[in-house]
């Protein structure tokens, strides 16, 4: 089969990955083999690519990609709940333990043994790859394979990040979103429907702030630009730690900022007063399964409609080169 592969860790704009021929995996003991349509490009693709990501716990050589859809084709000894020739999808959580005292406890994005696709095991930048079946999830019919690539892991990810805002009453809740890319065009839809006023905070203005607007948003700024309110929850997509302070500052009493990204760069020293008065800081780490299936059953519900650029595989560094310079509007994603 045809893959992009990484053998060495090495900035985008070398053009590290290399389309080439690998043999097709097998599906194991409760696995699924699947045939690829699509596989969306993530920002945390990029930290794998070039290695800001523990490089000590990521495999090489990897196939990256975890936001991917395709069509079961072979079933492995034991796999169960699906068929060939089903629609899924699989994402960044791509098996847990079972066993630890988190998985346990119904907090398996935590687990201590965690897999991660197209990290520590070979993702979607491919024409098949295999996964736990007990980890793939069925798809909503109604969106085509490019549309509910991003839904994988912007979406998923970005719904986790509500969940985390410890907002109770979504109707006119004030909500900031700090980075609008693939995750934000996402997030401001469920949280929109939800009846909550979204206030989006990003650099780019002819392609992040104009499709801020257009999806309904409330009030649009630069990246640091204080919002005309205060606002009770606010979600960091960007991987930018010096956002860190001015989101604190733009906080009403009580609020809660929640860092998305799986890496930021460090944040300047944080003045106690913008803490004070129980303001809080959260980081996001991953999904559970019930993230997914929730998330999905409601974007369904919302009607939420992903916006993409289309790339071909063989395309896969210039399409994270395009999203490394913030030239993308909404995700880029492969079309295998």
């Amino acid at each position: 089969m045809k893959a992009c592969i990484l053998n060495q860790r090495k900035p985008i704009t070398e053009r590290p990955l290399r389309y080439v021929d690998v043999d097709t995996p097998a599906p194991g003991a409760g696995e699924v083999l699947i045939k690829v349509r699509a596989c969306g490009v993530c920002r945390t693709d990029l930290h794998v690519i070039e290695g800001e990501l523990d490089p000590r716990k990521g495999v090489l050589p990897v196939i990256p990609g975890h936001q991917i859809v395709g069509e079961v084709v072979e079933l492995g000894q034991g796999a169960a709940g699906i068929v060939p020739g089903d629609r899924v999808g699989v994402a960044w959580l791509h098996c847990t333990c079972g066993g630890c005292r988190f998985c346990a406890s119904q907090r398996e994005n935590l687990c201590e043994n965690a897999e991660f696709t197209g990290w520590t095991r070979q993702g979607g930048f491919a024409e098949y790859v295999v996964a736990p079946a007990d980890f793939v999830y069925p798809l909503p019919q109604a969106l085509e394979d490019h549309q509910v690539a991003p839904l994988l892991c912007a979406g998923i990810i970005g719904y986790r990040c509500i969940r985390q805002c410890g907002i109770d009453d979504w109707n006119g809740a004030k909500l900031g979103l700090y980075g609008f890319g693939a995750a934000g065009h996402i997030a401001i839809q469920i949280a929109r429907f939800r009846g909550a006023d979204v206030y989006v905070c990003t650099r780019d203005r002819d392609r992040h702030q104009k499709l801020a607007e257009e999806l309904g948003a409330a009030w649009v700024g630069g990246t640091v630009d204080p919002p005309p309110v205060k606002l009770d929850a606010s979600i960091i997509f960007a991987p930018a730690g010096e956002i860190i302070p001015p989101a604190l500052e733009a906080l009403d009493r009580g609020g809660t900022l929640v860092c998305g990204g799986i890496y930021m760069s460090p944040s300047p020293p944080i003045k106690y007063e913008l803490l004070y008065q129980e303001r809080a800081i959260r980081s996001v780490a991953n999904n559970t399964r019930a993230d997914g299936r929730d998330f999905l059953e409601e974007a369904a519900r919302t009607g939420v409609k992903t916006h993409t650029q289309l790339f071909k595989l063989e395309e896969a560094n210039e399409a994270l080169i395009a999203l490394k310079h913030d030239a993308i509007r909404g995700e880029a994603v492969l079309v295998v």
